[in-house]
């Protein structure tokens, strides 16, 4: 009983004291997300995809509650979850451009699913990298930041 009366108040209490909630990325190309914060927990799902964007919801002890971008949600290890920024293109296929302006010309085009690694957002637009190409693209559209969001 003790145990589940604590339990709440290590979730609400970031162990880190970074913000809840807030995006991460995958560490590493296989990682276990389990249906409570510890091993004794059964594995729910293995991601297969290092650096995919997930969201820390909640915290306890080592353990993070993520959710992803499919509306997921379980506990994956914090050494597992890395800080690096990036985003998934959402929604349709996107243009990305040479500059942060819808006249710009495109840098290329990008699937539902590809992921980026941001480098900066000013809250309309980010400029991502996808391999060793940089562009543009407006920020609405990506999972991985908030709407709005200004990241440096």
């Amino acid at each position: 009983l003790a145990i589940l009366t604590a339990l709440p108040a290590a979730l609400s209490a970031g162990d880190d004291a970074l913000p809840l909630p807030r995006f991460v990325s995958l560490k590493a190309s296989d990682v276990n997300m389990r249906t409570g914060p510890g091993t004794r927990y059964p594995i729910d799902w293995i991601y297969q995809r290092r650096g995919l964007p997930v969201e820390i919801t909640a915290e306890f002890d080592n353990w993070r509650r993520v959710r992803d971008s499919q509306g997921v949600v379980g506990w994956i290890h914090g050494s597992l979850l890395s800080g690096r920024r990036t985003a998934l293109v959402a929604q349709s296929e996107r243009i990305f451009r040479r500059a942060p302006n819808s006249g710009a010309p495109a840098a290329f085009r990008a699937a539902p699913g590809v992921v980026m690694e941001i480098i900066s957002c000013d809250g309309v637009w980010c400029h991502v990298a996808r391999r060793k190409t940089k562009a543009w693209t407006r920020q609405d559209g990506l999972w991985g930041v908030y709407p709005g969001e200004r990241i440096k």
